[in-house]
């Protein structure tokens, strides 16, 4: 009998799976064949550790996978990101920006790479690649940014009315990360925003309407998974008419089950129609869904007695954050874990408490609480989706594709085209827009977004001048923005989320008072007009410098705006007159 070293296995089981990705390529009637038959002849040969440890998706810190950081020491008892990935014989790693584990673009595929070796390491018998995820969603949530290609957002995307470039933006977006070894994202987001004083989705969404956040969600979904990464539509069952963020308090949507079905349901509907990997459950309580008042992510009812037996969603699901409020106010952290995967949750993503939840999951199986047979499902979901995206066959990625792949001049141009297609203007009833001659100051809400169009007008030929204000000016800010106006001659006013920062109405009321005509942009939710007296209005749905290149070009008369409205935009004082009516833009 001949005995393969661990290297020679490592290159046949990779062969091998590489066959079976051909093979599902080549006959699609049968394509979850092949990832079934490794998933159940991986799972085995797994230990009871070994399943526990692939529901956990957890972050780690530091760049670099042998790199000690006493950050990981002091959260896991661990000093390495390595370590931290054998202790727990964990199925995924999350990057984010203050984990360090991306401002490097240079390190990243090293830390993937790294991460992997570990993963496969601390289990010789198995090797399971790691889910390496992060939220790449585009516009306000995007833990990488340039020079990475960065986009403008989903909302910006709903104002094309364009789900090619929906499709287009997350296959660049994808490939992308693929090239960091990056193979999960946690997007995109499929709640339908019908609260314009949501806190916590707001441009995030597509957009107001159900039909149109259906349109695009797989189209997301299916430029993430053809470039290799498991799409997660979020947030099931459904987040977008709260005004309360489910990271510091606990949101409850009160839609009745018809509303439920009308509103919230389409997207997700469209999500599982284009065979996402994964659904991301809210931490949000519905009670016509489930009324015991526990949320999404613990309910039974919702996970699977809707997500699962009504949709027919056999997919991957995963928490939310469980390190975000919503899910800790009522249980301990270990009943949180062990509720989730009760409720019928796969992965439990960004443990609060990694110890005492890994270790409950544990005992509960050992105490029956939990069945061994129960766990055996959730990881044979979770190996399923690593092997059909991929994940088996390719573990690693080469660090040269970054400068190959990522931010290229094709992509950074196919991003600015369609930002260009997103700017909204409601009105100009004002002429001011394209700027004429003259000097123009750029004011409000920031001095990066303010310095960022300052300089994009200046790109474009225009005189400009920035002089920022904090987010809520307070009078004597607005008295020294207005003097620099007057002096310039005219201003161009960044406004973002108006309803909580009054100080930008009052801004804008001076520049009026003063005689300055006054053109304004808002950068975030498209509704600050309802808090404004201004006849020159464009929507960006973004602040990031892809976006405002747009609106330069467009106030400088390189482009026509012909973004169109994504939403309704009720009235300040009475939410059911609109004011703007969803597909408004001149």
């Amino acid at each position: 009998m001949t005995t393969l070293t661990r290297p020679a296995r490592l290159f046949a089981a990779a062969v091998l799976a590489g066959a079976l990705a051909l093979a599902t390529a080549a006959t699609p009637a049968r394509a979850a064949d092949p990832a079934t038959r490794w998933a159940d002849a991986t799972l085995r040969r797994m230990s009871l550790e070994e399943k526990v440890g692939q529901l956990f998706v957890n972050y780690v810190y530091g760049a670099s996978a042998d790199a000690a950081d006493s950050r990981n020491t002091e959260r896991y008892g661990v000093a390495t990101p390595a370590e931290v990935v054998a202790k727990y014989r964990l199925g995924g790693v999350i990057y984010f920006a203050w984990s360090d584990n991306v401002a490097d673009q240079s390190k990243i595929a090293g830390l993937s790479n790294g991460l992997q070796r570990a993963a496969r390491d601390a289990s010789p018998r198995t090797d399971i690649p790691l889910t390496i995820s992060t939220d790449q969603e585009t516009g306000l949530v995007a833990r990488i940014g340039p020079p990475a290609t960065e986009f403008a957002g989903a909302m910006a995307l709903g104002a094309t009315r364009d789900p090619e470039a929906t499709r287009t933006t997350y296959a660049i977006t994808g490939r992308e990360l693929r090239a960091f070894g990056i193979n999960a994202d946690y997007a995109p987001d499929a709640d339908v925003n019908v609260n314009p004083a949501n806190p916590v989705i707001g441009v995030r969404s597509f957009g107001s309407r159900p039909d149109l956040v259906a349109e695009h969600v797989p189209q997301a979904i299916a430029g993430l998974q053809n470039a290799k990464v498991s799409a997660a539509a979020k947030h099931f069952p459904g987040h977008g008419d709260t005004n309360v963020d489910s990271h510091t308090g606990f949101p409850v949507i009160n839609h009745t089950r018809e509303e439920w079905e009308t509103i919230d349901a389409p997207p997700f509907r469209a999500a599982i129609e284009a065979d996402a990997d994964m659904i991301m459950t809210a931490h949000i309580s519905v009670p016509a869904l489930d009324p015991s008042g526990d949320p999404a992510t613990l309910s039974e009812p919702i996970v699977t007695g809707i997500l699962r037996d009504q949709l027919g969603y056999d997919g991957v699901v995963v928490t939310d954050s469980l390190r975000m409020d919503a899910v800790r106010q009522n249980y301990p952290d270990a009943e949180v874990a062990v509720r989730a995967i009760e409720a019928g949750v796969d992965v439990l993503l960004d443990a609060n408490s990694p110890d005492v939840q890994y270790r409950a999951v544990i005992d509960a199986v050992r105490s029956g609480r939990l069945t061994e047979e129960r766990i055996d499902q959730s990881v044979r979901r979770i190996l399923a989706m690593k092997f059909e995206r991929g994940a088996v066959a390719m573990w690693q990625t080469n660090p040269n594709l970054r400068d190959r792949v990522v931010g290229t001049a094709r992509n950074l141009a196919t991003a600015q085209e369609i930002a260009d297609r997103s700017i909204t203007q409601l009105t100009d009833a004002a002429d001011l827009v394209p700027l004429g001659a003259g000097r123009t100051l750029v004011t409000g809400a920031g001095t990066a977004p303010v310095d960022s169009l300052t300089r994009a007008l200046r790109d474009g030929g225009a005189d400009a001048e920035a002089h920022a204000t904090a987010t809520n000016p307070d009078a004597a800010a607005i008295t020294a923005a207005v003097e620099r106006a007057r002096t310039a001659g005219r201003a161009v006013v960044i406004t973002n989320n108006t309803r909580a920062n009054s100080g930008q109405a009052a801004l804008v009321d001076a520049l009026n008072s003063a005689g300055v005509p006054v053109v304004v942009v808002a950068v975030g939710v498209p509704y600050d007009i309802a808090y404004l007296d201004t006849e020159s209005y464009l929507a960006s749905y973004s602040r990031n410098d892809v976006a405002l290149r747009s609106v330069a070009r467009v106030l400088t008369g390189q482009v026509d705006p012909s973004g169109r409205l994504p939403v309704d935009i009720p009235s300040a004082d009475d939410p059911d007159e609109i004011i703007y009516e969803f597909g408004s833009g001149e």
